[in-house]
């Protein structure tokens, strides 16, 4: 049967339906991550890694209309559900400070890396200079925020949850790789999220989405590419070994599984649509095969030109 209320109009994901079908979404999915995570795309954001360690300038987001936000731009998702996505993403991306300065230790290895991600420190311990990281992903906690007024007409402050804090070994090297993996397994998270929001939104609300996954999606590529040339000596082996290692049930450090189940009950994923999880499953898949394509060009040769020069 011909659904007349299909399609309305063009978007970022390509064309936009009132009350798209599960086929209708993933083509809107899979237009997305052709177009934001293109090979040629994750290729500019890593090369853009050096020139940032050498002077780091802050991504620029277009202007947003955000008066125009409003409940008919969501698509394809319940508005209260959308609302409650809103909300798990704002809790998590609210510790931004506790993140950063986790991650600046981790990196002492790597000086420049603990730079662009926590910012200099002085002699005091004191915070002298934000990390490019920071810096970036602090706009993300306001501008969810503003959305979630913009749609409630009600304030919401974030709940600041701890971040696990810095727990080293006398393993260095190891204790980087391990936090290293669960900081892409976030940042690719969050990339399919926003990915999958935009393919549910349309409008300003949508350009919000857009520059969020933006941000994730460059800082993943980074982390990334910068992992591969840390640790050569990588493999599906080894990662799926540390993301899912847990020593006892009181292990501190960061399991994947522990993370997932966290995530799913801040995103309120029970109150999904059977449609809703399948496409976002098919998002997290869909997005892993184009990151793995681009993994894949990442030469030993390719990243010691890229890298050798500043370390």
């Amino acid at each position: 049967m011909l659904n007349t209320l299909n399609p309305i109009t063009k978007d970022l994901a390509d064309q936009s339906y009132l009350s798209p079908h599960y086929l209708q979404t993933q083509r809107r999915i899979r237009s997305l991550i052709d177009k934001y995570i293109a090979i040629e795309k994750l290729h500019e954001r890593l090369q853009d890694l050096p020139i940032q360690f050498a002077n780091p300038q802050p991504r620029p987001w277009k202007l947003i209309d955000w008066q125009t936000i409003n409940r008919n731009q969501i698509i394809g998702l319940d508005a209260e559900v959308f609302l409650s996505i809103l909300i798990g993403a704002m809790d998590t991306e609210a510790p931004i400070r506790g993140y950063t300065q986790t991650s600046r230790h981790y990196l002492e290895l790597h000086p420049q890396m603990a730079r662009f991600v926590g910012g200099t420190i002085g002699k005091d311990g004191e915070l002298l200079e934000l990390g490019l990281w920071e810096k970036e992903e602090r706009q993300h906690t306001p501008a969810l925020i503003k959305i979630y007024t913009q749609l409630t007409g009600e304030k919401i402050t974030p709940k600041l949850r701890t971040v696990r804090s810095y727990l080293p070994t006398h393993d260095a090297k190891e204790d980087l790789y391990r936090h290293g993996l669960h900081r892409i397994a976030t940042e690719y998270g969050a990339t399919c999220l926003y990915i999958w929001l935009m393919a549910h939104t349309t409008g300003a609300l949508q350009d919000v989405l857009e520059e969020l996954a933006q941000d994730e999606i460059n800082h993943m590529t980074k982390f990334w590419g910068f992992g591969v040339w840390a640790f050569p000596d990588t493999g599906l082996m080894r990662i799926g070994r540390t993301l899912i290692k847990t020593r006892s049930q009181n292990y501190q450090r960061n399991n994947l599984m522990r993370t997932l189940q966290r995530m799913m009950g801040t995103l309120n994923w029970n109150a999904w649509s059977l449609t809703n999880k399948t496409t976002l499953l098919f998002t997290f898949t869909y997005t892993m095969h184009r990151l793995w394509s681009w993994n894949n060009t990442l030469t030993p040769e390719y990243l010691q030109n890229l890298f050798e020069i500043t370390h």
